[in-house]
């Protein structure tokens, strides 16, 4: 003798109701995941920036006591085209930061009166970063919330 089930215990699969909740639902779940994710990247970005400040702080004070002055730009303080490390090129940092750009900022150094100044800008403001950076030889880092870059004058990042 057969048995007759009903078509609903027969059925496998998904209907097309269920997959359409199962969408929403993982995309209400994307809509609030994905602002903390940038939010997160964007902090560490700027923490990444941070610390590049002073690895090139470290760098200048070493360039500086092997060659009796400041590097005046980030060149200066990267690798060599070819051969041994030269004044115009110390070796001291990598490619990465000696291109000007790390971790989503574009960094410069400008040689001062007596000294040197390192600007961190966010490569796209408000998705990179959401800060500028400035420091000189006196090793002091400010910041500036907002698209102006930080000067000297700006608040002391603390």
């Amino acid at each position: 003798m057969f048995s007759r089930r009903s078509a609903r215990q027969t059925r496998r699969g998904f209907s097309l109701i269920e997959l359409l909740i199962v969408i929403a639902i993982i995309l209400i779940i994307i809509t609030m995941a994905v602002p903390k994710f940038n939010q997160a990247k964007r902090f560490a970005n700027e923490t990444a920036a941070i610390k590049a400040i002073q690895t090139i702080h470290q760098v200048e004070v070493q360039y500086q006591s092997q060659y009796g002055r400041f590097a005046t730009s980030l060149t200066e303080l990267g690798p060599p085209q070819s051969g041994a490390p030269t004044p115009a090129a110390a070796d001291l940092i990598g490619n990465d930061l000696s291109g000007g750009e790390k971790s989503g900022y574009k960094f410069t150094v400008t040689g001062t009166q007596g000294g040197y100044a390192i600007n961190a800008s966010p490569s796209a403001f408000g998705t990179t970063g959401s800060r500028t950076f400035f420091s000189d030889q006196s090793m002091v880092i400010r910041e500036n919330y907002g698209q102006e870059p930080a000067t000297a004058t700006s608040k002391e990042l603390r």
